[in-house]
């Protein structure tokens, strides 16, 4: 997707069930949480820690903030009417023991950066759980304050 006045970005995802990528309510758009897809495919399954090293998962952590980025500028009309991020939260399926948490959620950060520049300066938790859908490393959630979508 491409804007006039805005970053390209990829295709909002398609939901894999029954939601909606991203809602707009009073001034705010909250993101579903959003896996690292391509085309609606997973790009790699594991725990981080195990099967799926930091580095990996900080590039997946990435995608998938890019995705929430998508579905949120796809319900606001295009990513110029994202005045700014507003929280993110990167959850990360984790190994016993693994404690990177911080540098993982920082991909995520990263690519909201490179798309939005100062927009994406974001308050942010990253948070270790026992598994997510579908053996997703990582999900990502984003919040966002929006402009008034042009009619």
């Amino acid at each position: 997707m491409s804007d006039a006045s805005g970053p390209a970005l990829a295709p909002a995802p398609p939901p894999q069930g029954r939601y909606e990528p991203a809602v707009v309510y009073g001034g705010v758009a909250y993101s579903a949480g959003m896996t690292p897809r391509i085309d609606g495919e997973l790009m790699l399954r594991g725990t981080v820690g195990d099967e799926v090293t930091a580095e990996q998962a900080r590039e997946l952590a990435g995608r998938a903030a890019s995705n929430a980025l998508s579905a949120i500028a796809a319900a606001v009309g295009g990513s110029a009417n994202i005045a700014r991020c507003l929280r993110l939260t990167v959850y990360v399926a984790a190994a016993p023991g693994f404690t990177a948490h911080s540098a993982v959620a920082d991909g995520a950060s990263d690519a909201l950066w490179e798309q939005l520049g100062e927009r994406a300066a974001v308050a942010r938790s990253a948070v270790g759980v026992a598994g997510l859908p579908s053996g997703a490393p990582v999900e990502v959630e984003l919040t966002a304050a929006v402009l008034e979508a042009p009619e």
